[in-house]
């Protein structure tokens, strides 16, 4: 009967084959051997001897079947923990998936872009605001716009496609009241697939861009808001300028009626100066009022060109007849030097004249008695070249990017003693961006300053109309200046103070018109 206790007991898994019952079961089973002669002995006292012994018997094996159950149970309890701790080591590591090192938030989807694991670094805090990812849960998050992109992004993985990037916004609870409703993700999906190149899941690893997302749409704001400023500003000046020009076309008018003396005579010499005084300032306030007109017009790119070809001598020629006069009577030398094999250029001819006019008056502007102006014109190869140089002030060098900006002078407004509004050279670059060239300047403060502007001169750069003018690329206004050494050329020996003919009748009235500012 021991020997089948003990087969009982090994059945129960807790021995192995072949070794011998535990301890305690071997005395469980020889107590219930010993009692089984005693218990029908027992029994009899009570019962007939005919239902003593196998009553006996009964309770013996059943006595000893408990027995070997309940220390069968007993050792297997004991037997599993040991297990357990053989396996969980405390020296070695608890295993990792390569995914949990990830940085963001990984979910691996199946084909149907369903996620079927949860990985990455930072789960735990993705996890405090959003909602368990598994299954559809991921795509509920989405928003609606987004879902496309993200099912088409999986669509293309699936039809072959190595990896796709996607940008997303998941749904999060408003955390606090002026939280975002949506983090930005950017979502980078790897396809992972099986020998034969089924896509068998998608490895997508989700990192959070909302600072990103919100510095981008702060920077938007801000660029719209500069650009809302901008358009305001150039509607301002236009504005302002065609309402400045009807009084002063009124007063300019009748200041030449006065000083012509058409319906009487003055009374005294003051008079006439007073009204001379009216004219000049008139004028000048009207130079600058179209100056700034044109500024606005090249701003809003609604200033036109009007190509056509003249001789360059003649612009130079013209300028000098100008500007001449007042250069005498501000103690300076205008002098010029064109070759006579110059030619023509096509460009458009008011537009040049304009840069030679307020460059020049610039150079006289900004040159103290004794100094010399000198312009010169020449070719370098299909370019024209316009240098105005001057022995005049000069400019810093810190203060070199900065010119050409408008409303821009060396000079701040508490320490300047020239006049003018800063207008003169922002002008000047923008109607030789508008002809494709360039502009640069040279200057050393006290030494003098030298311009180069350079022109096509067969008037390829320049915008013709408006159809050329909408598939061209904008025009930076004003154009960044590139305070590149330029040759100083030489300066020649004066040219004769002769006026041209025809210059001496309209000088009077047309010298304050032709003030730069």
């Amino acid at each position: 009967m021991a020997s089948r206790l003990g087969a009982v007991a090994g059945g129960g898994g807790v021995l192995a084959a072949g070794s011998r019952p535990a301890t305690p079961l071997r005395v469980a089973s020889l107590a219930l051997l010993a009692g089984v002669p005693g218990l029908p002995l027992v029994l009899s006292t009570v019962l007939p001897a005919s239902a003593a012994l196998p009553a006996g018997v009964a309770f013996a094996g059943a006595a000893a079947l408990l027995a070997a159950a309940a220390t069968s149970a007993r050792r297997r309890k004991a037997i599993v923990p040991q297990a357990v701790a053989e396996d969980r080591d405390p020296r070695k590591p608890e295993p990792v998936s390569p995914y949990d090192l990830f940085a963001g938030l990984v979910t691996l989807h199946d084909a149907r872009g369903y996620v079927t694991s949860v990985h990455g670094r930072d789960r735990a805090g993705a996890f405090a605001w959003m909602r368990d990812p598994m299954g559809r849960g991921f795509i509920d998050q989405i928003h609606v716009s987004d879902r496309l992109a993200f099912l088409a992004a999986i669509d293309r993985l699936r039809q072959g496609g190595e990896q796709e990037t996607v940008d997303l916004r998941l749904d999060r609870p408003r955390l606090q009241p002026d939280a975002d409703q949506f983090a930005h993700m950017r979502v980078e999906m790897t396809a992972h697939r099986t020998a034969d190149g089924v896509l068998k899941a998608v490895v997508a690893q989700s990192r959070d861009m909302s600072g990103e997302a919100l510095a981008r749409s702060e920077t938007a704001r801000k660029a719209a808001e500069a650009e809302s400023a901008n358009d305001a500003k150039t509607r301002f000046l236009a504005a302002v300028s065609h309402e400045l020009r009807t009084p002063l076309n009124a007063i300019l008018g009748f200041s030449d009626i006065l000083a012509g003396e058409y319906f009487g005579k003055l009374e005294n010499d003051r008079q006439r100066e007073y009204v001379a005084l009216i004219h000049q300032s008139g004028s000048h306030l009207l130079s600058v009022v179209n100056t700034m007109l044109d500024v606005s017009k090249i701003e809003a790119g609604r200033y036109e060109l009007i190509a056509e070809s003249f001789p360059v001598a003649d612009s130079v020629r013209t300028c000098e007849q100008m500007l001449g006069l007042q250069a005498r009577e501000k103690g300076l030398t205008l002098t010029s030097r064109v070759p006579r094999a110059l030619g023509e250029a096509v460009a458009d001819l008011r537009a040049v004249q304009q840069i030679l006019i307020n460059l020049v008056g610039n150079a006289i502007k900004f040159t103290d008695r004794g100094g010399v102006v000198t312009i010169d014109a020449m070719r370098e190869g299909s370019d024209l070249l316009l240098v105005v140089s001057d022995t005049g002030i000069g400019i810093p060098a810190d203060k070199l990017d900065a010119i050409g900006q408008p409303f821009m002078q060396v000079q701040n407004e508490y320490t300047r003693k020239y006049e003018g509004t800063g207008l003169g050279l922002s002008l000047v670059k923008g109607l030789v961006a508008l002809h494709g060239g360039g502009f640069s300047i040279h200057s050393e403060p006290g030494q003098g300053t030298v311009i180069t502007v350079r022109l096509p001169a067969d008037g390829s750069g320049m915008v013709r109309d408006d159809e050329t003018l909408a598939a061209a690329a904008p025009v930076d206004f004003p154009p960044r200046l590139t305070p590149a050494a330029q040759t100083v050329y030489p300066l020649a020996h004066a040219a004769g103070d002769d006026e041209a003919p025809g210059f001496t009748k309209a000088r009077n009235d047309e010298r304050a018109r032709q003030k730069t500012a």
